[in-house]
């Protein structure tokens, strides 16, 4: 009995209550009180259900045309159905544990979501009114995050082991490629003087230029006092290989640009180009290989160790909390009524 919502109840989220799961309800003042779903020795009443979802019903009620109106609300019941169903799942977790929730950890977790979000406890209260939810609707969120994170303190994060070995197997896979003979391998950093900043764009064209060449300048010098190229890129460049880390792959001779091949032919493996001007801007390129061909290490092993290891943790973690969910339902009665 998998449900995809229990799933989004990522632990890493604690304090990041967006409120996401606040889907909600018809007006129900005729509806007979009544169990839809028994959860071991637990139940969920209608009214129960209508309480939790009821901005989110009040909101497709609003926005849905006439004719998908019944569809929408009824795939809104099944979602918010879903979330009680977890919530009760989580409750007889923690009992069994003897886990609980201290008024105190409830709000000292208020108080960080507050700061982490920049926000005033009367800016959290107008955006739950506008969700149609009340501020102890909230904490019993909020308590049932803290209860899982809990839990899966207990359960998961004690099961993970990261290895050295797995670390470098796959620092090895994505941080080094082998370039054939021929290729060159090349990063990028780049300025524009056709930016859509709007410094830039209240300049003249002379004045563009200057003021893209300083900035050029500027990080052709941090790259070249050892600042990781990468970082630069992702942090400065106007390019599109920004988002890469500057990354442009491997180029033969040919495939290049007159203005690229003549910045990347000279250099060695590991050097950075001077600045070029070309027809929208600067830029200058660091080889990560030569014609030579070789195993090319992308950034260094030291530099992106940990980063490594965080992923590999979170991979782990994801994996085994979603073994861990499957377990619980497996073992637990769960009817819907």
């Amino acid at each position: 009995m998998k449900n995809s919502l229990f799933h989004r109840h990522w632990p890493g989220c604690l304090f990041l209550i967006s409120i996401i799961f606040l889907p909600h309800s018809l007006p129900a003042a005729h509806l007979v009180d009544r169990v839809v779903a028994v959860v071991n020795d637990d139940v969920i009443t209608m009214s129960e259900l209508n309480d939790e979802g009821a901005g989110y019903f009040k909101k497709i009620t609003d926005k849905a045309p006439p004719s998908q109106l019944e569809e929408a609300l009824n795939r809104a019941r099944e979602e918010i159905l879903a979330n009680l169903i977890d919530k009760k799942l989580i409750a007889q977790e923690a009992a069994k544990m003897g886990v609980s929730v201290s008024p105190k950890e409830l709000q000292a977790a208020t108080e960080q979501m507050l700061i982490r979000n920049k926000i005033t406890k009367e800016t959290l209260l107008q955006q739950l009114d506008q969700m149609g939810m009340d501020f102890d609707g909230y904490l019993d969120t909020l308590r049932n995050q803290i209860l899982q994170s809990k839990l899966v303190n207990y359960e998961v994060r004690s099961k993970i082991i990261i290895t050295d070995d797995m670390i470098l197997d796959y620092y090895d896979t994505h941080y080094t490629k082998h370039i054939n003979k021929g290729g060159y391998y090349l990063l990028q950093i780049g300025f524009s003087w056709n930016t859509s900043d709007q410094k830039s764009t209240s300049l003249g064209l002379d004045a563009k230029k200057l003021d893209a060449r300083k900035r050029a300048e500027r990080v052709h010098a941090l790259a070249s006092n050892g600042q990781d190229f990468r970082t630069l890129a992702e942090k400065f460049s106007d390019l599109p290989s920004a988002s890469d880390g500057g990354d442009l792959g491997v180029f033969q001779k040919d495939d290049m640009a007159p203005y690229m091949r003549d910045a990347v032919l000279t250099l060695a493996p590991g050097t950075i180009s001077e600045i070029i001007e070309t027809p929208s801007g600067y830029q200058f390129f660091k080889l990560l290989s030569s014609k030579d061909g070789k195993i090319v290490v992308q950034t260094s092993f030291d530099s992106v160790k940990e980063k490594i290891r965080a992923k590999l943790y979170d991979e782990q973690l994801r994996e085994q909390f979603e073994e861990w969910v499957t377990k619980i339902k497996e073992q637990a009665y769960i009817k819907r009524l």
